[in-house]
């Protein structure tokens, strides 16, 4: 019996690089690398920081508490949550929410309407589990608590779906403030440099960026790392020098009475700059969803042996500055650089912030990629443009949609303060779901000590909590793009997840059995047309019911019948002898198929090749040399192939929003979206499209 649910596995997986465990050559260069995709938005930061707090007139006091605010969050936030905590949540070598639900619903019985389908366990777990200790008894009520509660089990899909949305949001975001905040220095030096010059450059360069995507994570992260690697030399060679020539004593910041004095002195004030030191800390949950490009090590260690010691000089030399001169924080980095390297730090400035796009680029598409695997995202093409990392993906729908509303949100903000209040205002919403979904995965997988996992969450919630508040007010002044963009996208992937669960659950209710099939073809009057049909589903166990639609409506069936279902395999390329799994299904010409591919694999399930192994997998399977002999001779007369289309139509017996959800947003996107089988390639003169449509 062929097991559709266990994932594929062979000792070809080591060869194949499904292992993510890496040499430490390799390990160093995947970090270099990473330097390049990775830290991109982290490491920019330091244009956008202190231009973004519009405050004057601050004092030595005020300047070394805000320097103190930044080094903590960093330290807090993205050093110890992201890099040590969050970054080992991975599901098999990815990140990002969704990599967080997928292992929740590997250890917990998931069974509501809404729920993300392809995370769904096979079987329930009845079986007796016994939890030693009182922490023991919490895990056990925790999990039996979610499996009982449809409400608890939405709630998680609910969250998941919002956090991805808001990444997303947040990407098309990122590459617009980033890349225009960089040209905006031009500015200063050149008054007959107008914002409309600024504009036009940007949208320039962010469509030369997203022209770029194609060419694949690996060539743009060697192209992007030395750029990255100058940036922070440089921004770290001039952090020394302005600590060193206007306040050598500023590193005391580190210490956080100095923060805490701010807020008592500051009050409001203090809240208020909240908002703008969390700018120095965006990109931390682009860190983890890229997750899938690199590896752990790789990125723990470009973290924290270049990034963050570049960051921390950076902003200390920054404001070593700001103490000399106060009255230049309106355009605080570019002010800090010496004359003599003004033009070099431009240049390099400028490239660093593409970079910044590139980061969560890269996220995006590997986010995309993730959705579309748990079968929540409309269906678009997806690249693989590495051989050694499954995980570095390219996606051209998403690549221009993304690039079509970055440009338009350059003209259509003009570089305005609107812009840059919405750039990050959705990353904190992201953190506090990744807070909560580790600290369930903490709880239910990692069985780690409950002091431990209060001392992770409490700490967490209240400060991310406390960020979230002040980063509210800019919703009206801006911050509204973001939550716009990402209301969208939830709309579209609430309705996709939907649809594809009463899908699942209509075909799961009418799938038809062996014995159905059996008295099917056994009645007199159905004509067993000469040759061989590969009927193709997506339906992982059984027989779908486009079958029995197309049987009755047609009242007659090939001689040799082959259900396939394709499936593609976390690893580079599949050996062909381990790529067709065949099954007889007992009745008469009837068999089942399972096609696995490597995601470097050529599909062309249609072609000679892969027909040939086919048959010769059939008649491997077939029980007597007659079924092997009309095997072939019914391959020699024809062979077809039967795609099939289903509609999904809701009745009047259900609620409005599950009328308009499958009737007009899921049909609209099936209508317009790829097939689901769109990745395999069939001979267009021997394909049949065979319609269904399913009444819910």
């Amino acid at each position: 019996m062929i097991s559709f649910y266990q994932p594929y596995r062979s000792h070809h997986q080591l060869k194949a690089g499904i292992s993510y465990s890496y040499p430490p050559m390799e390990t160093l260069l995947l970090a270099y690398q990473s330097l390049g995709v990775v830290y991109g938005d982290l490491g920019t930061s330091p244009v956008n920081v202190f231009s973004a707090t519009q405050l004057t007139n601050l004092s030595e006091d005020d300047l070394i508490g805000t320097l103190s605010l930044i080094f903590w969050a960093l330290t807090i936030l993205v050093l110890i949550k992201y890099t040590f905590i969050v970054i080992h949540a991975d599901d098999h070598g990815e990140g990002g929410t969704f990599a967080l639900y997928s292992q929740l619903c590997q250890h917990i019985n998931i069974r509501s309407k809404l729920a993300i389908q392809s995370c769904m366990k096979g079987e329930p777990d009845d079986g007796p589990v016994y939890y030693g200790g009182s922490g023991g008894q919490l895990r056990a009520k925790a999990k039996k608590f979610i499996e009982n509660s449809p409400g608890a089990q939405n709630f998680l899909t609910f969250i998941v779906l919002l956090g991805t949305c808001m990444v997303i949001g947040d990407g098309t975001l990122t590459p617009a403030t980033c890349v225009i905040s960089a040209l905006q220095g031009i500015q200063s030096v050149s008054p007959k440099i107008t914002q409309d010059h600024v504009v036009f450059m940007s949208a320039v360069l962010l469509i030369v960026l997203f022209a770029f995507q194609h060419c694949g994570t690996n060539k743009v992260s060697f192209a992007f790392s030395p750029i990255m690697l100058l940036w922070f030399a440089t921004n770290t060679s001039i952090g020394i020098y302005n600590i060193i020539k206007y306040h050598p004593s500023i590193l005391r910041a580190i210490s956080p009475h100095y923060m805490v004095k701010f807020f008592i002195r500051n009050h409001k004030t203090a809240w208020d700059l909240l908002g703008a030191v969390f700018l120095g800390i965006t990109g931390a949950e682009a860190m983890f969803a890229d997750l899938g490009h690199f590896n752990k090590r790789a990125i723990q260690l470009g973290f924290c042996f270049v990034v963050y010691p570049s960051l921390v000089i950076t902003y200390a030399g920054e404001t070593a500055y700001l103490v000399r001169y106060p009255e230049k924080i309106t355009n605080a980095y570019y002010s800090s650089i010496p004359k003599a390297v003004y033009w070099p730090m431009f240049g390099i400035s400028t490239l660093a912030a593409i970079v910044a796009s590139q980061s969560m680029i890269s996220a995006c598409f590997s986010i995309v990629k993730q959705s579309l695997s748990l079968e929540c995202f409309p269906r678009v093409k997806i690249v693989h443009t590495s051989s050694k990392h499954e995980g570095q993906v390219y996606c051209p729908e998403i690549n221009y949609t993304l690039m079509v509303l970055c440009v338009g949100l350059v003209i259509g903000f003009k570089g305005g303060v609107e812009l840059a209040n919405a750039y990050g205002v959705v990353v904190i919403w992201v953190m506090i779901i990744t807070t909560f979904l580790t600290a369930l995965v903490m709880l239910l997988i990692w069985n780690t000590n409950i002091l431990l996992i209060l001392g992770f969450f409490l700490p967490y919630i209240l400060i991310e909590g406390f960020f979230m508040t002040s980063l509210l007010r800019k919703i009206p002044q801006g911050g509204w793009v973001p939550f716009a963009i990402s209301v969208i996208l939830f709309a579209v992937m609430i309705s996709w997840t939907y649809g594809s669960s009463k899908k699942k659950e209509y075909e799961a209710e009418r799938k038809m059995a062996l014995t159905e099939l059996d008295e099917m073809l056994s009645v007199s009057y159905m004509y067993r047309t000469p040759g061989t049909c590969f009927f193709f589903t997506d339906l992982v166990n059984g027989i779908p019911p486009i079958v029995r639609h197309y049987i009755q409506h047609t009242g007659s069936i090939q001689e040799i019948m082959v259900i396939v279902t394709v499936r593609t395999v976390p690893i580079k390329t599949v050996p062909p002898e381990e790529r067709f799994s065949v099954q007889k299904l007992g009745v008469k010409g009837a068999y089942r198929c399972l096609v696995q591919f490597g995601y470097k694999d050529s599909q062309n399930v249609g072609g000679e090749e892969c027909v040939s192994s086919m048959i010769a997998r059939l008649q491997e399977a077939a029980e007597s040399s007659g079924e092997k002999q009309k095997i072939s001779s019914a391959t020699q007369r024809g062979v077809i192939f039967v795609v099939g289309r289903t509609i999904l139509k809701a009745n009047g017996q259900n609620g409005r929003f599950s009328r308009f959800t499958i009737n007009y947003l899921y049909r609209f996107l099936q209508k317009n979206c790829r097939g689901a089988i769109s990745t395999a390639e069939f001979p267009l003169d021997k394909t049949l499209q065979v319609g269904m449509l399913y009444e819910i």
